[in-house]
Formats: structure tokens, C-alpha cells, sequence
């Protein structure tokens, strides 16, 4: 089958064409990656690519418990000891960077982190998790200076930089799930009057800005992108009148900077979002000259072939790799997948995310 072939992306060797989704798993105690994160990465290296959960540029982008950061010394070594790890099993990774924006919560932050977002907006449709004093209000965030946003911009290109002088493969800038990056994309969350917000252009300034000065750091080649259209995650839209022109044009500015590939986040089927209201990967594909990463629900080698067959390059598979770090050997069998235990998703420890069977 196709889908267990091997594939060239950017000149970077993947030994089989699925990718294993980022997905949080709030292990990295005070925010640092751990052996227990380097274990749990390293049995899934089967996988043509691995895409590490999204990862803090800064304290102001950690608005969730116990997730990683890529801004301080220890969390770069960290990060070192998880690709030494993968490498020596013959794995890829690039690591997902994201800032939170308004998806945060002050207890959350480390010492001295504040809630940025484009635009006084809270987000009011939900609460978020807090080990100290569990769900609480989002923070209403405070709304972005130019120089908040040259800060965010250039602490997604060090810690670019710093994580591959580590030797990470590579680096997914998070423009999906409602994450800052998003909520500039999304008019519900910016209603700026400036350049960075009113029409598509204006919007999708920050997001070709920030990709434009991390490709000038590690080059094209190491740099890939994932949006979510349509999607309501995080109290986005889902839809919007220039949503598809907005793709499309982001889709051609990031075609000349020639990036790896861009990914198209489906939460379709695990975060019941709506029907897609056009075939925005196919627009996007079309007007896109590198690789193009699709998925969602995903649970076998048919159904990943059948994305290759409708035009995707990569199959990203996500919640089947937590309880199956074998997966890879699983799908091509055809074997039965151990299923995952949905209570042991975000927990602290090793149990129901080092201790499956190999």
C-alpha cells in the first residue's frame, strides 16, 4: 500500500507516509520535557513523522497545565534528549510551536506570564482546567501592541532556532484549534483596526509575517503550518464570509516561501465540529505547492490510503498511537488496536501513557 511507503518531505527521509498528530498530554512537569515524554516519543518512532504537542514559545503562550515550553535552557535540553531518543530509533520530528492567546488561565502561567490576544475578547464558551483550583473563567486577555507583536514573532523564530541547533527535524507553527495565531485569522477574535486586522489580508498578516522570519531562521525546508477552517474548537467561528479567500490567499503567500507542507487539522469526527461547508483542503491544496498533511478518524490503513487517493501526501493518525505505540506494525497486519483509556489522557504520570504494551 501506499500509505507505507516512503516519502521525501523537503529532504527530509520519512520511512512511511503517516505522521502521528500532536496531542497534548500535559506530562512536562514545570512546563520541561521529561524521560517520560523521551519514552512515550520514542516507542511511537515508527511513524513516518512524528509532530510533538503543541509547544509554548513563551510564558505568555503557556495557558495550559504541565505543557511544554521551548523558552528556557532546561526545556531546550529537554527537548535534545526526546530527538536523541527518536533518532535512535530511526524516527523524524518536527516540534509544534503555538502560543495560547486568550485560551488561558493565570494560573496557569508561569512567574511573570500575562493573557495576550489580538482583541479584548474573552473566551466565555467554556472553562479552563487548573491543577491548583480546577476549572476556572478564562483570563480576559489584554489586547496586543505592536510591540507584543514583533515580541510573539520573534520568540517563535528562537525558539525555532534553538530547537533545531537540538536536533529536532523540523518545526509546525500552530495556526489551528483557536490558538493565538488563529484568533488573528478569525474576525470573532480580532477586531483590530490596525494593519493586523478588518479585511483577509490585514488578518492574515501576523500568521505569513511570523512563518516569513522562522523561514528565514532554519529555512524553508524545516518549517510546516496547520490550520483548522472550519473549525469551532475554543470558541472559533467555524465559518465566516472570507473564509475561503482568506485560505486561499494564504495558502499562495505561503507557497512562495516555499515551506514543507501545510496541515489541515479535521475535527470533524473528535471535536464534532460541522460539515465543511466547501472543500477548503482541496482549495487550499490547489493553491499550495508543497505537501499537503490531512486526517481525522483515522483508525486503519484503508481509510489512510483513501486520503492519499483523495489528495493528501501525509495521514496524520492521533488518539490510535496513545494505546498502540506499535501502530504502524498494527495497520499493516491489520491487527485489532488496544483502546485507550480516556480518563488517563491528561494525567500527571506514566499510567495510561508509557505502561501500553510494545
Amino acid at each position: 500500500m501506499k500509505v507505507f511507503e516512503t516519502f521525501e518531505l523537503s529532504g527530509t527521509k520519512l520511512k512511511n507516509r503517516i505522521v502521528m498528530a500532536p496531542m497534548t498530554r500535559s506530562r512536562a512537569i514545570d512546563n520541561i520535557p521529561n524521560d517520560l515524554m523521551k519514552e512515550y516519543y520514542s516507542k511511537r518512532a515508527g511513524a513516518g513523522l512524528i509532530l510533538s504537542e503543541a509547544t509554548s514559545v513563551s510564558p505568555n503562550g503557556t495557558g495550559y497545565p504541565r505543557i511544554p515550553g521551548a523558552y528556557t535552557e532546561e526545556q531546550i535540553n529537554g527537548w535534545k534528549n526526546i530527538a536523541r531518543g527518536i533518532h535512535e530509533n530511526e524516527g523524524r520530528m518536527f516540534v509544534q510551536l503555538f502560543h495560547t492567546g486568550r485560551v488561558s488561565a493565570s494560573l496557569n502561567l508561569p512567574n511573570g506570564g500575562e493573557t495576550i490576544a489580538p482583541s479584548v475578547v474573552p473566551l466565555t464558551e467554556m472553562e479552563m482546567y487548573t491543577d491548583q483550583e480546577g476549572m476556572q473563567p478564562h483570563d480576559i486577555p489584554r489586547e496586543m501592541t505592536f510591540e507584543d507583536i514583533v515580541q510573539v514573532q520573534n520568540e517563535y523564530v528562537t525558539a525555532s532556532k534553538k530547537l533545531i541547533e537540538a536536533g529536532i527535524d523540523g518545526i509546525e507553527i500552530h495556526s489551528a484549534n483557536g490558538y493565538l495565531l488563529e484568533q488573528f485569522l478569525d474576525p470573532k477574535t480580532n477586531q483590530r483596526n490596525d494593519e493586523y486586522g478588518g479585511n483577509y489580508k490585514n488578518r492574515g498578516r501576523f500568521v505569513l509575517e511570523t512563518v516569513q522570519k522562522v523561514v528565514q531562521a532554519i529555512g524553508p525546508d524545516k518549517v510546516g503550518i496547520r490550520f483548522s477552517p472550519y473549525g469551532v474548537v475554543n470558541g472559533m467561528s467555524g465559518e465566516y464570509d472570507d473564509l475561503v479567500s482568506l485560505y486561499t490567499y494564504l495558502a499562495q503567500e505561503l507557497s512562495k516561501q516555499n515551506i514543507a507542507y501545510i496541515h489541515i487539522a479535521d475535527q470533524r469526527s473528535a471535536m464534532a465540529a460541522p460539515e465543511f461547508a466547501t472543500q477548503i483542503w482541496k482549495t487550499i491544496g490547489d493553491n499550495f505547492n508543497g505537501t499537503m498533511i490531512g486526517g481525522g478518524d483515522v483508525d486503519s490503513a484503508t481509510k489512510a490510503e483513501n486520503l492519499l487517493e483523495d489528495g493528501y501526501d501525509l495521514v496524520y493518525i492521533g488518539r490510535p498511537f496513545i494505546a498502540n505505540p506499535n501502530l504502524i506494525d498494527k495497520l499493516k497486519h491489520n491487527e485489532e488496536l488496544t483502546p485507550l483509556n480516556p480518563d488517563l489522557l491528561y494525567s500527571p504520570g506514566p499510567e495510561g501513557y508509557i505502561d501500553w504494551e510494545f
